[in-house]
């Protein structure tokens, strides 16, 4: 297995630059994964599919569900792949490379661990910035057109907020200077958890369900569909930033009513 992906990547290296695998490759595999798994949700919505696992009962239209779309490839074609194209030089100072050897699992494994939990951080206070009064106006508001979130709707946001909390994903990366191969990886991962948080399903297989600390789409379905003042639950992963500091409140106690009702029932 090691020595097919040594090979598959000695491929990459020898017919493109670093510059065009970090940028255009960078782009062009986010966009497969986002969109790849992001348009599942608008299928089951519109089908019915799966509706026993949905969160809301209400479901968005078409028309809505094409509005995203449209505005999604406008962003990340006139902001993403600027900022991709424009950040590399950065990205290579702080030790980005492309070349073989890739580094060892546990390399990858541990730069990643740590990637989510800084991310989880900054974001948390980004997004807590984000919901006072001026700024949710302004620019956070766009993401919180839909009370009903789905899968795509994970990247719906002002092209002000994709930069501002775009540093939240980044600045792991730009820290600890990576391999190419580490930087996709976490990449796809984290495109991955917030394509699910937005999902507006929670299945049997959700991975809340197994992994402690996750939030998962229950979770973050409920910061939509509540006030903004009153939302809570900022975090983008975890849980446990918006339990230490209270945050978190109005989710815990909706979840105990409905576990009495559900008892009762």
């Amino acid at each position: 297995m090691a020595s097919l992906l040594d090979s598959c990547w000695l491929y990459l290296i020898t017919h493109f630059s670093e510059f065009q695998l970090a940028t255009v490759g960078t782009f062009l595999i986010h966009e497969s994964i986002f969109f790849l798994s992001g348009l599942p949700s608008i299928y089951f919505e519109r089908s019915g599919l799966f509706s026993k696992y949905k969160i809301q009962k209400k479901s968005n239209t078409s028309e809505a569900q094409e509005k995203c779309i449209v505005r999604l490839v406008l962003y990340h074609v006139c902001v993403n792949l600027p900022v991709m194209l424009v950040s590399y030089p950065t990205f290579r100072f702080m030790g980005l490379r492309s070349s073989l050897p890739l580094p060892h699992w546990s390399v990858i494994i541990s730069q990643i661990i740590f990637y989510f939990i800084l991310e989880d951080f900054v974001f948390y206070w980004g997004h807590r910035i984000l919901h006072t009064k001026w700024l949710y106006k302004h620019v956070h508001s766009i993401h919180h057109e839909y009370a009903t979130p789905f899968g795509l709707t994970s990247e719906y946001a002002h092209p002000a907020e994709i930069l501002f909390l775009g540093f939240a994903t980044v600045v792991g990366p730009a820290l600890t200077g990576p391999h190419l191969f580490t930087l996709w990886l976490w990449m796809i991962l984290r495109v991955l958890e917030t394509v699910e948080a937005h999902s507006g399903y929670h299945f049997p297989w959700s991975p809340s369900n197994f992994l402690p600390l996750y939030g998962g789409a229950d979770f973050h379905d409920y910061h939509h569909r509540v006030l903004y003042t009153k939302s809570g639950n900022y975090a983008s992963t975890f849980v446990y930033m918006d339990w230490l500091f209270g945050t978190d409140k109005g989710y815990r106690k909706l979840r105990a009513i409905e576990e009495v009702e559900g008892k009762n029932y």
